[in-house]
């Protein structure tokens, strides 16, 4: 259930708690008045209602700090038990008083069930709260559970994708490492079998040699440090791709992610203004029929929350069924 359902039926519970709490005191004010009347001194009989009065005020308290308390998820203790029975057999006493004492035992009955209705009825919602905060509660936690798994699982997610970046930069380097390492290896045996091959001509050679071989060093130099350079132009412009496109995909997630928390928040704080009478301005009630048909609520409880008829609310979901579905089209064509 969501929380608009779950506050209909709380506002159901209290509603009914209500109707029953006023009726049963209308009826013990009826019944107790004439009975005090006739045990009251001349002169003040005028006082008569006082007594249900107080104890019919005293129920109201109860009924009213339990629903708190229950809302709350708190217990008072052992005394709003004892006021809660108390007024309630008072009440009893006191609306089956006069029948008892005429031996009237069908009015003994009938002035009971008020009294009887009065008790049940309050100990029945101070359970029926208790069960809404404690499921309540619940469900708040396994929301709770459900978004720090979802966290943890979407941190391990970046971690792996930035640990398998960091080895594979890693081997990309080691390879290039080695692939230098050879070149210079061959360089080196070359100029060595060179040596070999030239040492009988050394002394008639050795200042052409040196030349030669200065210039071939240095242009060895040259390129390997050309090459170097443009590895790591390559290397950098590698990391910097692969970044900015993480960091793209990142803000897509977290702009896409925004927008449906956003669009939640604003179809719940919609559709958390309850049931009204009366209609609603009418772009105020397209807004909640949308809010509804985005929920997947009926259309009986879309016109309860915006006050317009079934049948306005039905050509609104059929329009919005209708975009809906040409929306789709339009996704598949592209």
């Amino acid at each position: 259930m969501n929380s608009v359902q779950i506050r209909s039926a709380e506002k159901a519970l209290s509603v009914g708690t209500w109707l029953i709490v006023g009726g049963a005191m209308l009826f013990s004010i009826l019944t107790v008045t004439p009975l005090m009347e006739r045990h009251t001194p001349d002169g003040w009989k005028w006082t008569a209602p006082i007594l249900p009065l107080v104890v019919d005020a005293a129920v109201v308290i109860v009924v009213r700090l339990d629903a708190v308390l229950a809302r709350l998820g708190g217990h008072g203790g052992r005394w709003p038990i004892a006021l809660r029975w108390m007024t309630g057999g008072m009440t009893l006493a006191l609306n089956v008083a006069d029948s008892a004492l005429k031996k009237e035992l069908v009015g003994v009955a009938v002035h009971a069930v008020a009294p009887l209705l009065l008790i049940v009825t309050a100990e029945t919602g101070l359970a029926y709260r208790q069960a809404i905060t404690a499921a309540l509660t619940a469900q708040e936690a396994a929301q709770k559970a459900e978004r720090a798994e979802r966290e943890q699982a979407a941190a391990e997610r970046r971690e792996a994708d930035e640990r398998r970046a960091r080895e594979e930069r890693e081997h990309a380097a080691t390879l290039v490492r080695e692939q230098r390492d050879h070149e210079a290896l061959l360089a080196r045996e070359q100029t060595e079998r060179e040596h070999a091959a030239r040492r009988e001509e050394r002394e008639r050679t050795e200042a052409r040699e040196q030349a030669e071989r200065e210039t071939r060093e240095r242009r060895e130099r040259e390129r390997e440090q050309q090459h170097a350079e443009r590895e790591r132009l390559e290397r950098q412009a590698s990391d910097r791709r692969e970044r900015e496109r993480l960091e793209r995909e990142a803000a897509a997630r977290r702009e896409h992610e925004e927008q449906q928390e956003r669009a939640a928040r604003e179809r719940a704080a919609l559709l958390s203004g309850g049931p009204v009478n009366e209609k609603l301005p009418e772009d105020h009630a397209r807004q909640i029929v949308h809010a509804a048909f985005g929920e997947g609520l009926s259309v009986r409880a879309a016109a309860e929350l915006c006050g317009w008829s079934i049948g306005w609310v039905s050509t609104r979901y059929q329009e919005h069924r209708d975009h809906t579905a040409s929306r789709t089209l339009e996704g598949a064509s592209q």
